[in-house]
């Protein structure tokens, strides 16, 4: 299983838009800072995924060939009023409803640009279910609430992680990227509370040619092990390696040296 539904990511897109609004409206300090984006305040955080949002949902409409300028999307600043979580909510609820409805009426097929070498709708229904279901953990944990997400969501989150760092590797291999090549050495990603239905399991295999992945059962070089939300946020570097529902077997030093170098690019 490589990806969802497109008509899945929708809905998902839908469903934490409403759950990431719920932490705007939960009383959460909007100027607290994000343990995971010490840069950015709660209110910056939540600002800057409802304007990617916006941004998102105008390409998708207009079928647009060419990444559109932040600056040209109407509205994504968000609201005037700086600490008003109301304006803040109701903003926030108008960039998921638009982006949604946009990327519905498209279908997945739909001619729009792209990275990571995709260049269609649907590569944009996948990247804002992630990115939305990950600064949703961002903004849980600055409030100080629970954060899960559905399994298959979890599940594919991490196959495009993969995905995307491969594509960096192939096509902007900067020096981070650079370092993560060379011979006999691997990762081994074990989710221990799915069934063999979802095979939560990954092998990521550091090569001389470039990162290779794929999902299964294999031996590593070093291994981690835990609930698959808890594995998501720790390889998505929300998440110690030392919480206590996550277990590391073997060289953990290649891990972190993996989780320092990953990148988008």
């Amino acid at each position: 299983m490589t990806s969802l539904a497109h008509d899945r990511y929708c809905d998902e897109i839908a469903h934490q838009t409403v759950l990431l609004r719920s932490v705007v409206t939960s009383g959460a300090d909007l100027t607290a800072t994000v343990p995971t984006c010490p840069d950015w305040s709660l209110e910056q955080l939540v600002r800057h995924m409802g304007g990617a949002l916006r941004w998102v949902e105008l390409m998708v409409r207009t079928r647009a060939r060419e990444e559109v300028p932040e600056e040209q999307v109407p509205g994504a600043e968000g609201p005037e009023d700086r600490g008003d979580a109301a304006a803040l909510d109701a903003w926030l609820a108008e960039a998921g409803e638009q982006v949604v409805a946009a990327l519905r009426e498209a279908g997945p097929d739909a001619k729009v640009w792209g990275w990571a070498g995709t260049l269609s709708a649907g590569f944009w229904a996948r990247r804002m279910t992630h990115e939305i279901t990950v600064h949703r953990a961002d903004a849980a944990l600055a409030a100080g609430l629970p954060f899960e997400v559905a399994p298959d969501v979890a599940a594919d989150a991490v196959d495009e992680w993969l995905q995307i760092v491969e594509h960096v590797q192939r096509t902007a291999p900067h020096d981070a990227a650079r370092e993560l090549r060379g011979p006999g050495r691997s990762i081994h990603l074990h989710a221990t509370d799915t069934g063999p239905e979802l095979n939560a399991e990954w092998l990521v295999e550091l090569t001389e040619e470039g990162v290779t992945w794929r999902r299964g059962h294999e031996k590593a070089t070093v291994a981690l092990r835990g609930p698959l939300t808890s594995v998501l946020l720790a390889f998505y570097r929300r998440l110690s390696l030392d919480a206590p529902e996550l277990e590391v077997l073997g060289e953990r030093e290649l891990l972190e040296f993996w989780l320092e170098r990953a990148t988008f690019g």
